[in-house]
């Protein structure tokens, strides 16, 4: 499990750093829904804080794109 970063430090991530960190998250839910659906999740709240910290890295793409 990586570091989880605040809104304002993820800002300062150049693109690469972001698009890895993304790929990072979307294999932790990937795992976290492998474990909810085997019947054994040991810990379930962080379903909400991987989805919102992908949200957020997703956000910040999108709007270096536009730029």
């Amino acid at each position: 499990m990586s570091k989880r970063l605040k809104a304002k430090e993820l800002v300062n991530l150049s693109e690469g750093e972001l698009l890895d960190k993304e790929k990072a998250l979307k294999e932790e839910l990937f795992k976290l829904n492998t474990q909810r659906y085997s019947g054994r999740v040991e810990k379930p709240h962080m379903f909400s804080l991987v989805k919102r910290e992908l949200a957020a890295v997703e956000t910040i793409l999108n709007a270096k794109k536009e730029k």
